[in-house]
């Protein structure tokens, strides 16, 4: 099960990762976006870690205060979670 969940986390933060990667590409490319609903959704659904990095690494979405703590509240939150599961399941 853990193994799993470890590769799902690991595909969605990929999938987040390139997202915010080819986003900032179109932004620069004055292309279509993807819209920061489905950004946010991405790292919502598993990928915060990818969505982090994302935005560190192609500095993008930093100047927005919705990504600024939005994506690091959603981390921390599924951190906790998964604390919670990992202590409930081992005691």
């Amino acid at each position: 099960m853990l193994l799993y969940f470890s590769c799902y986390v690991a595909v969605m933060s990929v999938i987040a990762f390139l997202m915010y990667g080819a986003d900032k590409m179109f932004a620069v490319k004055d292309m279509r976006r993807i819209s920061e609903a489905v950004l946010l959704l991405i790292a919502l659904v598993g990928g915060s870690i990818g969505a982090l990095l994302g935005m560190i690494v192609f500095r993008h979405k930093t100047r927005h205060l919705k990504f600024q703590i939005g994506v690091p509240v959603i981390l921390l939150c599924q951190l906790i979670a998964v604390g919670y599961i990992w202590i409930q399941l081992n005691s």
